[in-house]
């Protein structure tokens, strides 16, 4: 008898999804108390939470950078300035004028945001660009993006009291995407196994990840990393 796997294989990442995650994200945040401590620490990471949005700002501009040279390099990252704002802090070329308050931090959010979507429209399959964890295609940068949203969005909901669960079957393709060693787990659910991947929580059966890493280079049908 032939039997058929019940599961269709997930499509690709595409910008739109980027976009409606983006969305939701800003939405989230603009719900937080007009006297939320944004120095409160972002979950289990070492950065407080404007630091953790500044941050994810910055992979998001940083990431359509890539994207955006007519010919992008390969071996090393488009070359702009970047500092630690504090000893520990990522090392980043986005940040956010502390005066213009949370307001002012979304809007540079969604600013890097909707750049990386808007270059990741506009160039071919064919492009590939440097990234440390594997040469990209452009769905690829999306779904980096993607993860560095859904992510660190847990971590500032985390550390803000704010609910997020972002949409499912977004997390199933970009988990198919950036992580093939991870096995899929119906049971667990795409968000939950998303979340172990990256290192946030455990699943029953396996204890938190300690490393991890994603793989962005463009695979054949079947490969594995």
């Amino acid at each position: 008898m032939i039997t058929t796997d019940p599961t269709p294989a997930p499509g690709p990442v595409t910008p739109d999804d980027l976009a409606a995650v983006l969305r939701l994200a800003v939405d989230t945040l603009r719900a937080a108390p007009a006297d939320a401590d944004w120095s409160r620490p972002a979950g289990a990471v070492d950065w407080d939470c404007w630091s953790t949005v500044e941050h994810l700002a910055d992979d998001l501009l940083a990431y359509a950078a890539q994207l955006g040279p007519q010919h992008p390099p390969r071996d090393r990252y488009v070359p702009f300035l970047a500092r630690r704002p504090f000893p520990g802090g990522p090392n980043s070329f986005v940040f956010a004028r502390r005066e213009d308050g949370p307001e002012g931090l979304l809007e540079v959010l969604e600013a890097s945001g909707g750049l990386m979507v808007a270059v990741a429209r506009t160039r071919t399959p064919e492009v590939r660009a440097f990234h440390p964890w594997g040469l990209a295609d452009p769905a690829g940068f999306v779904a980096m993006s993607l993860v560095e949203v859904l992510v660190h969005l847990h971590d500032v909901a985390e550390g803000l009291g704010l609910p997020w669960e972002p949409p499912a079957e977004v997390c199933r393709r970009t988990l198919a995407r950036l992580f093939p060693d991870v096995p899929a787990d119906p049971g667990a659910g795409p968000w939950p196994t998303l979340l172990w991947a990256t290192g946030r929580t455990a699943l029953p059966g396996r204890p938190p990840r300690t490393g991890w890493r994603w793989y962005a280079e463009v695979r054949e049908p079947g490969a594995r990393a």
